[in-house]
């Protein structure tokens, strides 16, 4: 057996590693394929070991799902991933009882490279954009919420040129409208997260085909201003018919968070099960006010 696997290592089908040998590429193993054409083969979670495939994760998600140290679960089983190798696709994980959760925190940066289309009043606004996300850390936590602290990690900067909609408003009128100036980032935080719940229900996609950022000042704008992008490289249209529809879609934004019955807000209306900054800040109150502003603006009156 061991001529036959130095022969493919040779060949450049296998390649060596401390716990064993693995496909070099993942067509050769499983004949897998990125259905999302997220960019990139899928990375494939390989058991320690026997070198089992348990699943894919794609590239794109996978530092912050897949890094080492975090919790993989398969069938209901817990894995703890002991290795990542973004150039080979492959994260190695060995079972293990586990009574916590992994949660990566991490940083994103967008600026406009283009604005292809904008209301007459400059408020909604449609175009592509570069986008820059790092995993910086991860959170061990208990089932209950209990962190067991937060541990340090190094890994490669993702770049994305995408397609976004956006919306801006002028600081003043947002603190004229009753939002103090503090709360503004947990207000549009809020916001983005309750519009990405909501724009599969416009949009054939989930939220996990998007991404977004807010920010109380964006360099590019001046403004505080609310993105919602495509997860894919050149997009998917999902951002564009985002902006089509924007008042039926920001209104109904509005109406998820004012009607849930939570007091500060929870997964069904503002939080997210894939914010890289744990889901803080956010303000839900303020987030209606932000909306109802918003959303009185003429782009919106007008059912742009």
């Amino acid at each position: 057996m061991l001529p036959l696997l130095d022969a493919l290592e040779h060949q450049g089908w296998l390649r060596k590693r401390p716990r064993g040998w693995f496909w070099t590429r993942p067509e050769r193993a499983t004949d897998l394929t990125d259905l999302r054409g997220s960019g990139g083969a899928p990375v494939r979670v390989v058991e320690e070991g026997t070198g089992r495939v348990l699943g894919t994760v794609d590239r794109a998600s996978a530092p912050a799902t897949v890094h080492v140290g975090a919790v993989y679960i398969h069938q209901g089983a817990t894995h703890l991933v002991t290795d990542l190798d973004l150039d080979d696709g492959v994260a190695v994980v060995v079972e293990q009882p586990l009574d916590y959760t992994t949660l990566a925190r991490s940083v994103s940066d967008i600026r406009i490279v283009e604005t292809l289309d904008s209301s007459s009043d400059g408020v909604l606004h449609r175009g592509v954009v570069d986008v820059s996300s790092q995993v910086v850390s991860f959170q061990r936590r208990r089932p209950n919420g209990q962190s067991l602290g937060e541990q340090a990690l190094d890994m490669p900067v993702q770049e994305l040129r995408t397609h976004a909609v956006w919306w801006t408003l002028p600081t003043p009128a947002v603190v004229d409208a009753g939002i103090d100036e503090r709360d503004i980032p947990g207000a549009a935080h809020a916001a983005e997260h309750a519009s990405i719940g909501l724009l599969p229900l416009f949009a054939t996609c989930d939220r996990w085909d998007l991404g977004g950022v807010s920010t109380a000042h964006h360099p590019d704008t001046g403004q505080p201003t609310v993105f919602v992008y495509d997860g894919y490289p050149g997009g998917a249209g999902f951002a564009d018919h985002g902006f089509s529809v924007a008042a039926d879609w920001l209104s109904a934004t509005r109406l998820a968070i004012s009607e849930c019955a939570c007091t500060t807000g929870c997964p069904a209306c503002v939080q997210s099960p894939k914010c890289g900054n744990g889901n803080n800040p956010l303000e839900k109150s303020s987030a209606v006010q932000l909306l109802d502003l918003l959303l009185a603006q003429p782009a919106f009156a007008d059912d742009h």
